[in-house]
């Protein structure tokens, strides 16, 4: 239902991850940039934004979704939680979808991961799921009341892009290492993106003690959100 009416239909779901990796597999040849523990400039950027394009899809949809359906929120009461969970959950689709096409590269590019290593995928997925889900609810909380919200969502997704090692590699910070901690503790889906090339690529250990301040943070982010929602969702059907 999601594409409908498009001429592409569900290709859609591979056409941005497969173009933006070759976008930028030519801007690292151009800048220089290279993967972490010689892996292939483009599995390496690709395993990166898998994560992201979920995360960053199922934020701006949950985001707006309160306002998008202000009609069915104004006339009929039911749990108002469903709107932004179902608009984060949906974007599962697409990222299976786009997750298809990481069995062809890593074959390409001779990757076998471990199926120890395998077994923490879902774990990381869950991971960034509560992650946008708490942003998620606490702006579409806000956006009910101030409509900046759909105008700053996609420059603070814009601005994480570059703050979260998609690009590059989270190895590169450590000469820096309290913008590394700041990156981890403010941005899960740094440590999520760096164990799943870990656990995928397999030339690197998965980093426990990293996966568990994702896990903590994405936790503490989904709490609060959930939080202010239910103690502002009673006003939702007067102003939405």
């Amino acid at each position: 239902m999601r594409y409908k009416q498009t001429g592409l239909g569900v290709l859609w779901a591979l056409i941005q991850p497969v173009l933006t990796t070759v976008i930028f597999t030519f801007i690292s040849i151009i800048m220089g940039f290279k993967g972490e523990d010689g892996i292939p400039y483009p599995i390496f950027f690709y395993v990166g934004q898998l994560f992201w394009l979920y995360f960053s899809g199922a934020l701006t949809n949950a985001s707006n979704s309160m306002v998008l359906n202000a009609q069915l929120i104004s006339k009929i009461y039911f749990p108002r939680l469903i709107v932004p969970a179902t608009a984060a959950t949906t974007g599962l689709v697409d990222f299976a979808i786009s997750a298809a096409i990481l069995v062809p590269m890593m074959i390409y590019y001779g990757f076998k991961p471990h199926l120890a290593d395998l077994l923490i995928l879902p774990l990381l997925l869950v991971c960034v799921i509560l992650h946008a889900m708490g942003v998620g609810l606490y702006l579409a909380a806000v956006n009910v009341k101030y409509r900046d919200v759909r105008y700053a969502v996609p420059f603070i997704i814009q601005l994480m892009f570059f703050m979260t090692p998609i690009m590059f590699s989270a190895q590169k910070l450590n000469g820096h290492p309290l913008i590394k901690n700041l990156m981890l503790w403010l941005n899960p889906v740094s440590g999520v993106i760096s164990n799943a090339r870990a656990a995928l690529l397999g030339r690197s250990p998965v980093d426990w003690q990293v996966l568990g301040i994702s896990l903590l943070m994405s936790f503490v982010f989904f709490v609060f959100g959930l939080y202010y929602f239910r103690n502002t969702e009673r006003y939702f059907a007067d102003i939405v």
